[in-house]
């Protein structure tokens, strides 16, 4: 079984299809799955205690969010993304994070500038002791709390959507390796996002976030562990 999988805590008896479903939500968008990589009914079953019947709701779902898809031997599997594909999602994701950034500067209050503030130094301490699956959801913290200090519920859902399909192709690349860590781009632009936030300064927190995603698209695709099609 997936470690990343075993380690889902097990949930109570209630609504635990809605519970099932936002767990597995966490696991594809804090890039603990890979591209490719099957999924077990019974094995999230087990891992989330509960009986198979919700954690299949659940996965139904999730695949009528294209989240997750039906292979050909009908196995249930994490999507594989297509270079193409992934710079189309980076381009989207710059324009509509960049203008949440932006928003966030102008919104944020003590509390959400302190939360953006813990999660930037979570990350930066992380990025060099970190096990990368945790450096992943790191990244995704840091990014969330910009988001959630927009103060926009319907952006916060749209931005979850983007990133189910982002994070394990994000995944792909800082789970095996720390190369984009080290090389400091993921570091500094997060540096620049909580100085202007900090300002109140709405184009240059939209242009770090900007230039974090555009970044990161560019060494991952580089790397060339995207199929050309």
């Amino acid at each position: 079984m997936n470690h990343a999988i075993a380690s889902l805590p097990l949930l109570e008896r209630r609504t635990l299809s809605e519970a099932a479903y936002a767990h597995l939500r966490d696991l594809l968008a804090s890039g603990r799955v890979a591209p490719g990589e099957k999924l077990s009914l019974r094995d999230l079953s087990e891992a989330l205690g509960v009986s198979v019947m919700p954690v299949r709701e659940a996965v139904s779902r999730l695949i009528a969010d294209h989240a997750l898809e039906v292979a050909p031997n009908r196995a249930v599997r994490v999507p594989v993304m297509t270079r193409a594909q992934f710079r189309e999602l980076a381009e989207t994701r710059a324009g509509i994070e960049g203008w949440a950034a932006a928003r966030a500067a102008l919104a944020r209050g003590p509390a959400q500038l302190r939360a953006i503030a813990s999660a930037e130094a979570a990350m930066r301490e992380g990025s060099a002791t970190a096990d990368l699956g945790d450096a992943v959801a790191l990244n995704r913290d840091f990014h969330f709390a910009i988001y959630a200090a927009a103060g926009l519920p319907t952006l916060l859902d749209v931005i979850g959507a983007l990133w189910l399909k982002a994070g394990p192709v994000i995944n792909l690349d800082l789970r095996h390796s720390r190369d984009r860590l080290t090389a400091g781009h993921a570091l500094r632009c997060h540096a620049a996002a909580l100085r202007a936030i900090r300002a109140r300064d709405a184009e240059a927190a939209r242009a770090a976030i900007a230039e974090d995603i555009t970044r990161a698209a560019d060494f991952i695709i580089d790397k060339g562990g995207l199929p050309e099609a």
